[in-house]
């Protein structure tokens, strides 16, 4: 049988991240993402849902978070789910939550911070072609060289 894990989610974080790292070092960082819904019903009355949904990302894409992401930021990510299940020390039932591990995310703040860098499948930010100072055209007859002609070549 075929299986497909995939979830790509666009949303606000509801939180600040919380970086933290293993033994080994690797840091990984929680955040929670809240991704609205709305609609019309059937009276004509807009309604509105709100997905709240728990995200971990690790490694390098984990640190890149922490650094420029804040409560209330949007934010698009690509990821998988994954169910974490484990036993309550007082009660010893059986807990489960479902949780989504980041994969890539990109920035879909246009007020990102300068300096931040593009994340995984985001294209770089190109700063602007810098302007050249204004200049008098040349008057007729100046300059030592004889008008070229004009092509018709747009370019």
């Amino acid at each position: 049988m075929a299986s497909f894990n995939k979830v790509i989610l666009a949303g606000n974080l509801t939180r600040d991240p919380e970086l933290r790292y293993t033994p080994k070092g690797t840091a990984v960082v929680k955040i929670g993402l809240a991704v609205n819904r709305t609609w019309k019903s059937e009276s004509g009355e807009t309604k509105e849902e709100v997905a709240f949904i728990d995200v971990e990302a690790w490694g390098r894409q984990a640190e890149v978070i922490a650094q420029y992401m804040r409560k209330g930021r949007p934010l698009l990510i690509e990821g998988r789910l994954k169910l974490d299940t484990w036993e309550d020390k007082t009660t010893h039932q059986k807990q489960s939550k479902l949780k989504v591990v980041l994969e890539s995310f990109s920035f879909i703040d246009s007020n990102r911070p300068e300096g931040a860098p593009p994340a995984a499948g985001e294209a770089p930010r190109r700063p602007a072609p810098p302007t050249p100072p204004a200049s008098k055209p040349p008057e007729p007859g100046e300059g030592d060289a004889p008008a070229a002609e004009e092509d018709d070549v747009p370019f």
